[in-house]
């Protein structure tokens, strides 16, 4: 069996998964690169170096090579580029694509009554949707939006991104963290509006000024730590200074992703901020499998599929920092939670959520397909995707949380 892997360009949180693919496949696994990567990513840290990998191709150097394998591989994967004439041209020749998708309607699921997009989602997804094209969920709302144009039905699968895995003997896992001390906070990501990382400047100042939180207590104060750069830098310099907690953040600017892991390892918890327009959102996938207690928007995509309130991180709503201070403290006051929470999130990642298990449920998903047999995973990637609204999600969640499910 063949599979062709197509998407805009390799980078570092796909590499782990497509080198995955690379073990179980050999020489049956391709990646073919449709675009070079921005200079933006770029200057973020981002390696380029992924297309000297021996199963990627470039389609804007070896264009004659790159078709043959899109159109003859038994399986198209196919992720977003901008060459959707050559995924339109295989599903209209009856061979099967299963696509990973992002949120469609991300920016307000009312887009879905556009007479122009309904038009374009029609030529893309609806007219093949009793066909033998499959829907990779990179986000728990990408089924919603799906859902809205009624594609893909009973065809639609748990999905994300798959950075490295790390994994820690129990001798590395006890020395990781500061068991007193100092606590440590840390947020990475671009400083963006979409992002809040505003709400970083709030709790330091909101944090500081709990002095119940610290005395007597193993952790007698904190740090956070900013991982990123971006149009709000000076903005929340300034903060930091008027709110007189310079002292209690650092600054790090962007920095490589082998320098963010380690930043990771030594904290204690992760706060992810981004709000709805966030698909995704892989430094989720990074900070538990560095064992961090994940305190989570549910609005932004990897969210309700990697995080369990109180089991291995706390999720919030959209939006609302009182929650979302109210969960650091709750794992700042009991430490022994925190611990336990973030050994879960690890061993979320080690053991479901991860490059060679979703390779693994890949390659057996897309056997199934070639023999008229689709079958989905018990869990995690490749699992039935549930159709959940935004508007929903964190009341289906807290229900699912009481009822232990």
């Amino acid at each position: 069996m063949t599979i062709t892997f197509l998407s805009n360009y390799i980078n570092h949180h796909q590499i782990p998964f497509c080198n995955a693919c690379y073990k179980l496949l050999g020489n049956d696994f391709f990646f073919v690169q449709a675009s070079p990567m921005e200079e933006e990513r770029v200057a973020m840290g981002w390696h380029t170096d992924g297309i000297t990998l021996p199963y990627v191709h470039c389609l804007y150097e070896k264009e004659e090579k790159c078709l043959s394998l899109i159109e003859e591989s038994d399986i198209l994967l196919a992720g977003w580029s901008e060459r959707e004439d050559l995924v339109q041209k295989r599903l209209l020749a009856g061979k099967p694509v299963i696509r990973i998708s992002e949120r469609i309607y991300r920016e307000g699921q009312w887009k879905a009554i556009s007479p122009k997009g309904l038009i374009h989602k029609y030529r893309e997804h609806f007219r093949f949707r009793n066909d033998r094209a499959y829907l990779l969920c990179a986000g728990a709302y990408v089924a919603s939006d799906f859902a809205l144009i009624k594609s893909y039905p009973e065809k639609m699968y748990r999905w994300g991104y798959f950075p490295e895995t790390v994994k820690y003997t129990d001798e590395q896992w006890q020395s990781l963290k500061a068991k007193e001390g100092i606590l440590s906070i840390v947020w990475a990501g671009r400083f963006m509006p979409l992002k809040h990382p505003e709400f970083m400047i709030r709790l330091a100042e909101y944090l500081k000024k709990r002095d119940d939180l610290w005395q007597g207590k193993a952790y007698t104060d904190f740090c956070i730590h900013m991982v990123g750069s971006g149009e709000m830098e000076q903005e929340l310099l300034r903060m930091a200074k008027e709110s007189d907690v310079e002292d209690k953040l650092i600054f790090y600017g962007f920095m490589e992703p082998e320098k963010v892991r380690e930043i990771m390892e030594k904290s204690h918890i992760h706060i992810f901020t981004s709000n709805h327009l966030e698909g995704w959102g892989a430094v989720v996938n990074e900070a538990m499998n560095s064992g961090c207690a994940e305190v989570a928007n549910v609005q932004a995509g990897a969210v309700p599929y990697l995080v369990e309130h109180e089991k291995n991180g706390m999720i919030y709503p959209d939006g609302d920092f009182d929650k979302m201070a109210q969960a650091v403290c709750f794992l700042i006051e009991n430490p022994k939670r925190m611990e336990e929470m973030g050994r879960a999130a690890y061993e979320t990642i080690t053991s479901l959520w991860n490059a060679e298990q979703a390779a693994s449920e890949l390659v057996r998903f897309a056997e199934g397909v070639l023999k008229g047999e689709a079958v989905p995973a018990a869990g995690g990637p490749l699992s039935q995707a549930p159709v959940i609204s935004p508007a929903k999600m964190y009341q289906y969640l807290m229900k699912k949380d009481k009822e232990g499910k």
